[in-house]
């Protein structure tokens, strides 16, 4: 049995590593389109802040852990797949064979069409390539402009801040996180951010990229032209599938896959942010661009792929967020079903918590600055439990979720 893994990030690498346990006798491929060393994307921001080096980074330090594994580790893009001939073929034209293929390519960062959004002073932070050009280029005292403040731009910002740089951020929705937060949690983000030193354009857009004097000239919608030494993109990403165009594979945003994780072709299998699974929340398909879920996903895909019979089950969407010491985090549905809410703010104590509720289970939250409550939010909505007489509680008192949580568990509701 040979198993063909594209993309060799922690869900293809756990995938490759899953299949050599359950099936010792395999032989197993697995494609890095990239030509580093397998690698975590989220380590990114340490490297960046100097925390860690590149190897700090690496999914397996040991050079020859792929060798040991028993697994081929080959460099190459994927630019087509014959399901029919169960063939890959790569970019540089070589074919390569499979009995059964899980694909595991993650994300690829979005470029807007912008002008001029190119060159060497113009990054995504995406990539460990990325990486090495933000380094060289944002140096302490140097200018610095951040396009994009969802989630993605929110941890690089973090990361910019601490290598001293003066950093303005761009955000064309009218707050930060704008995906996750709401008017309010994003509006108090903005102003912690400004009063840590980062200028930050909400309802602004980046309109063109050019050069003055060997430095970046930005030209944005409110008028104003910034130079900067560095353009760091942070627009979104989506999932990185093109290669399987014309495949005939069901797909929407991304790979559309059962609870075996198994896609529309047989023998064609999807883990990670390039699959669509199961939301907990609304039940429907979603890309859930979480490393620990696309970890879960490939291990389940791989006891599928090994002979076993293994289901995911939907996964709870949810954000933890630290900018520059300020916790947010969203859970569930955070703009909510239509059911009742409630929402306290404390502007000078820097907290926020918004509940949202779908008759007596609470169903979506959203918080700022309520650090204590992160696992208590997650778990009240993942377990689904009635709420009873502490409804009622909440929507007066909030800030009671810890202890809603409590006797809910013991069946005190």
């Amino acid at each position: 049995m040979h198993y063909l893994i594209i993309g060799a990030g922690p869900a293809g690498v756990r995938a490759a590593e899953a299949l050599r346990r359950l099936d010792p006798s395999c032989e197993g491929t697995l494609i890095d389109g990239e030509g580093e060393a397998p690698y975590s994307r989220m380590a990114i921001p340490y490297l960046l802040e100097g925390r860690i080096g590149e190897e700090g980074t690496y999914l397996h330090r040991r050079g020859d852990h792929y060798d040991a594994l028993g697994v081929a580790l080959r460099r190459g893009r994927v630019a087509a797949l014959d399901a029919a001939a169960k063939t890959v073929t790569l970019e540089d034209g070589q074919s390569l064979a499979y009995d059964r293929l899980l694909v595991a390519t993650g994300a690829r960062a979005i470029a807007p069409p912008v002008p001029g959004l190119a060159g060497d002073r113009v990054r995504h932070c995406w990539t460990l390539e990325d990486a090495r050009a933000i380094m060289e280029h944002a140096q302490e005292g140097a200018e610095v402009v951040l396009m994009g403040a969802g989630f993605i731009g929110c941890i690089i910002l973090e990361s910019l801040v601490k290598r001293g740089v003066k950093l303005t951020v761009i955000e064309v929705q009218d707050r930060m996180v704008p995906r996750m937060l709401d008017e309010t949690a994003g509006g108090m983000l903005k102003r912690w951010c400004e009063e840590k030193g980062v200028t930050v354009m909400t309802s602004t857009a980046v309109e063109e990229v050019g050069e003055a004097g060997g430095r970046l000239a930005i030209k944005t919608s409110n008028g104003e032209e910034l130079t900067a030494d560095l353009l760091v993109v942070a627009a979104g990403v989506s999932p990185n599938i093109g290669f399987m165009d014309g495949s005939g594979v069901e797909k929407r945003a991304g790979l559309v896959v059962n609870a075996r994780m198994e896609t529309s072709l047989p023998d064609v299998w999807a883990a990670g942010d390039c699959a669509e699974g199961c939301d907990f929340s609304s039940g429907d398909l979603s890309t859930l661009a979480i490393q620990p879920v696309a970890v879960e996903q490939a291990v389940i895909a791989a006891k599928n792929m090994a002979g076993m019979t293994a289901e995911y089950h939907c996964a709870l969407p949810m954000n933890v967020l630290d900018t520059l010491g300020l916790i947010t985090t969203s859970f569930g549905a955070p703009e909510g079903v239509g059911g009742d809410a409630v929402r306290r703010t404390d502007e000078t104590g820097w907290r926020y918590i918004r509940l949202e509720f779908a008759d007596d289970r609470l169903v979506g939250a959203q918080a700022a600055g309520h650090v204590q409550m992160v696992g208590v939010l997650r778990g009240l909505i993942q377990s689904g439990r009635p709420l009873g007489r502490w409804k009622d509680v909440l929507l007066k008192q909030p800030e009671r979720i810890a202890e809603a949580w409590v006797d809910t568990a013991c069946g005190l509701a």
